[in-house]
């Protein structure tokens, strides 16, 4: 197998690189004077695996547009298998018609892979697990649980903890981390007016004097996650400490994030932190760079990818 990174999140896949004791592919990704994306695979590829790490994270037609053409640079220099690897997958949150004339982008950009040139997706923590079905090629779609699993117990053990859904959309999410350390759920029932704009209305479940431990996987403009903190402590929570897989955090959120009455947030690094995250006082970055090389070499190698999770 060989891995090839894309310019998207570069630190990750040297993670991913060292753990698998493999030198990044000799690529070269760069732009035009007028943007456009040129790519050139710098060593011979016939024949091999290749494994393209690049998550569609801001800024993300840009990123997408790069995944795409090294999809293509790599299709055409004879590779035996493309898998594309990408840890955060943007436009999933349009996955279904919200409302008349409007797209499902989702699908849209899962055409656009397969026609580029991926034999296979790897993926983290989809939006939606339908989206898998939007794609006519295999789709492995890890959950980060086991990560979050093992930093909770860590750090929270001893604490009389809680998880929190903080929406009902997010119920099998949180159920999972719940029974995985076997703590009691919760569920923060919102109603959203608009998009990006959310409403706490009540508390499902007793939170008081317990520490609750919030889980979702998107994190953009903190307004859910930082409404859902404020209405748990209310509700006589202890504290709150958020476990979220992609932390987005566009426009004002680390501001608010770092406003907040959240005692944590905890994200992984499926996006590249940006400067004002990595200096917030009240973020922390999980790498999940050992999970998603372990599937790797598990594809590579044709063995089972869904008992990492048992």
């Amino acid at each position: 197998m060989k891995i090839v990174a894309g310019n998207s999140n570069q630190p990750l896949a040297e993670l991913i690189a060292a753990y698998c004791n493999l030198p990044l592919t000799n690529a070269i990704i760069r732009r035009f004077s007028d943007q456009e994306v040129f790519v050139e695979i710098r060593e011979n590829v016939r024949g091999e695996d290749m494994f393209l790490i690049q998550p569609t994270s801001f800024p993300a037609n840009d990123n997408l547009m790069e995944l795409l053409v090294t999809l293509d640079a790599l299709r055409r220099a004879s590779a035996k298998r493309v898998t594309a690897v990408v840890p955060y997958f943007g436009y999933a949150r349009q996955d279904r018609k919200p409302g008349p004339r409007t797209p499902i982008s989702a699908k849209l950009v899962a055409n656009l892979i397969t026609s580029a040139g991926a034999d296979r997706v790897l993926t983290l923590d989809l939006h939606a697990g339908q989206i898998q079905g939007f794609f006519d090629i295999p789709v492995d779609n890890l959950i980060s649980a086991p990560v979050m699993e093992n930093d909770i117990r860590e750090r929270f053990s001893n604490d009389n903890i809680i998880v929190v859904s903080p929406d009902v959309g997010g119920v099998v999410r949180a159920r999972a981390i719940a029974k995985r350390i076997d703590a009691d759920l919760a569920i923060v029932d919102k109603r959203r007016e608009q998009a990006g704009v959310s409403e706490v209305m009540n508390i499902i479940g007793d939170v008081r004097d317990r520490r609750c431990i919030l889980v979702d996987d998107i994190i953009d403009s903190a307004g859910t996650v930082c409404n859902a903190a404020s209405a748990l402590q209310e509700a006589g929570a202890t504290s709150v400490v958020g476990y979220v897989t992609h932390g987005v955090l566009s426009g004002g959120a680390v501001a608010r994030v770092a406003s907040s009455s959240l005692e944590q947030l905890v994200i992984t690094d499926s996006i590249q932190a940006t400067q004002p995250v990595r200096l917030a006082q009240n973020i922390r970055v999980l790498s999940i760079a050992t999970l998603i090389a372990e599937a790797m070499r598990r594809i590579s190698e044709e063995s089972s990818v869904s008992s990492l999770f048992n």
